[in-house]
């Protein structure tokens, strides 16, 4: 026969262990939902559209004599500044003297010749008139002062053109600027339109960079940009494409691309290195996975789990956020304004979520494991 207290105490027993089950149950139904998250990082660096270039002024161009000669002297250092109209270099002017005193002397002896030329046939035509001289010596009197007339203007010309080449032997600025290169010294010989300085308009400044012809359908013309120096790593300047070459270089296979920086202060100085972002317009562009990407009324979404604990140890509040995207990866997609560096972002299960939802993160590592 079973003992009462025995059945009793096993039946207590069960009903302690039933009770404790559900308790558990119910505990465990409180808690909130685990969620993948991930921290924003500053992706811009990472972006594959990335190049580096330099700094150069959107205007400049190479300054060169009109006509040869031996350079002896030049008047500025790199880095000058000058005006319109300043002297810059002056090649040995005694040729062009020469030049000048023989153009002058050739049109001394043409002037001669003609005012003579005339007065003979001033005085053919009183002849003519009164019939002292047939019409045949007459007409060649006129052709003798029609060739007279013409060697004068030729000789007018020539002095001209003599007198124009002795300012020549004086290079100047044709426009204020900035000295950026020398490339002949005294001494040497230049021949006409031979480069000798390079003059640049600082006030417009650019970077050039390269574009691989299989990377060139994702630059156009106008696109935004932001240029870093790698001088000052830490600031952003506003950019825009400017010219894009219509042909490829034919040894690199590369399109020159110019990009105008619209900002460019002092401290951006000619011939500095820069990297060039394309699509990017700040320093906090991060790149995200495509699956923290969601849409809600046509709008592009990302859940933003909230920075202070939601009371709960290990709870946190998430809430929907729009962004502006950029460019789309295989899985990842460019965030270029709505997330900050350093703030988490679910990255699974977006739909399921509510706002002001409490969640427990569970942080994923760059190599894509996930972590408590």
């Amino acid at each position: 026969m079973p003992n009462p207290f025995s059945t009793r105490l096993a039946g207590c027993l069960l009903l302690a262990g039933l009770l404790s089950g559900c308790a558990d149950k119910a505990e465990e139904s409180a808690l909130a939902p685990p969620a993948l998250v991930v921290t924003a990082q500053n992706g811009a660096e990472e972006r594959s559209n990335v190049y580096s270039g330099e700094v150069r002024a959107r205007h400049e161009v190479d300054l060169a004599f009109r006509i040869p000669g031996k350079l002896v002297a030049r008047k500025v250092e790199v880095g000058a500044l000058v005006n319109a109209g300043d002297a810059l270099a002056q090649i040995d002017p005694a040729d062009v003297a020469l030049n000048a005193d023989a153009a002058q002397a050739q049109l001394l002896a043409a002037e001669t010749d003609y005012n003579y030329s005339k007065a003979e046939l001033d005085r053919y035509d009183a002849l003519l008139e009164k019939k002292y001289i047939s019409p045949a010596i007459h007409e060649g009197k006129r052709a003798l002062f029609i060739t007279a007339k013409a060697r004068l203007e030729q000789a007018r010309s020539q002095a001209s053109v003599a007198g124009n080449q002795a300012d020549y032997a004086t290079l100047r600025a044709d426009r204020a600027g900035l000295i950026t290169l020398i490339m002949a010294e005294p001494g040497q010989v230049v021949g006409a339109g031979q480069p000798v300085m390079k003059l640049a308009q600082p006030n417009e400044k650019e970077v050039v960079v390269a574009v691989p012809e299989n990377r060139l359908d994702e630059v156009k013309t106008g696109d935004a940009a932001t240029v870093r120096l790698w001088a000052e790593t830490n600031r952003s300047y506003r950019a825009k494409v400017r010219e894009i070459a219509p042909t490829a270089d034919p040894l690199t296979r590369t399109f020159t691309t110019r990009i105008s920086i619209v900002d460019a202060g002092p401290e951006v100085r000619l011939g500095m290195t820069a990297n060039v972002l394309f699509g990017a317009t700040g320093a906090d562009v991060v790149t995200l996975p495509l699956t923290a990407l969601t849409q809600l009324d046509g709008k592009n979404l990302v859940w933003i789990v909230a920075a202070d604990a939601a009371g709960k140890d290990g709870e946190f509040k998430v809430n929907p956020r729009p962004v502006r995207v950029g460019k789309f990866g295989s899985d990842t997609v460019t965030i270029l304004e709505g997330v900050k560096p350093g703030e988490r972002v679910v990255i699974a299960g977006v739909h399921k979520l509510l706002p002001g939802m409490a969640i427990r993160p569970i942080e994923q590592n760059k190599a894509g494991a996930s972590q408590p």
